[in-house]
């Protein structure tokens, strides 16, 4: 089955707000979100990728776009790999959330909870889980894809393929503009790199 390059978007100025983004549209990439999108196109274009799969978000799919040029390939959407569905915490102030006994809930037992009118944690893993299984089943075993979305749904993803419990995802780390590297097999799943910024000297080039 396929090595799975899960590339985290790049940086926006919709954090400097203050609040959470959710799927909230017109979120675009800053200046250094677009120089963190060329830095992934530079360091993947002697990478032999078979696709370029993005979240339909702009802050994705801006992302993914120089990584799809350099390889003359088209973005395919997958509305699977969506940000998570925070319902009515769309919009609303991380400093007011972090307030909130439910707060707490979401840091500790994320398995546990809903977000008020969107989605529970272990739904957003499903759904994120059988996007990227619908991927797997498209390619052969040395294929490479690139897989750009979101923070929580590649951290959702990383526990739900290595096994670990959801309530730990919140121990992993993705930051903007990093590539996490996952092949995964009939036989299981094996974590390549986590968080990795350029230069990706682990991937293997075009022949």
């Amino acid at each position: 089955m396929p090595l799975l390059l899960l590339i985290r978007h790049g940086e926006n100025d919709y954090v400097k707000t203050g609040k959470m983004a959710g799927r909230i549209p017109g979120v675009h990439l800053n200046e250094k979100g677009k120089y963190q999108a060329q830095a992934l196109a530079e360091a993947l274009k002697d990478v032999p990728l078979k696709a370029v799969y993005s979240s339909p978000l702009e802050r994705a799919m801006e992302t993914a776009a120089p990584i799809a040029k350099s390889h003359h390939l088209n973005i395919v959407q997958e509305p699977g790999l969506m940000e998570t569905n925070v319902g009515k915490w769309q919009g609303r102030s991380w400093k007011a959330l972090r307030l909130t006994n439910a707060w707490k809930v979401v840091q500790h037992t994320p398995s546990r909870f809903r977000f008020p009118e969107g989605e529970s944690f272990p739904e957003t893993q499903t759904r994120i889980a059988n996007a990227l299984e619908g991927i797997v089943q498209r390619y052969k075993p040395k294929d490479m894809i690139a897989i750009v979305f979101h923070a929580d749904p590649i951290k959702l993803a990383v526990a739900h393929f290595l096994g670990m419990p959801l309530d730990h995802f919140q121990r992993l780390s993705c930051d903007t503009g990093s590539l996490t590297a996952l092949h995964v097999s009939e036989m299981g799943a094996n974590l390549i790199k986590l968080n990795q910024r350029p230069p990706f000297d682990f991937l293997p080039k075009k022949k």
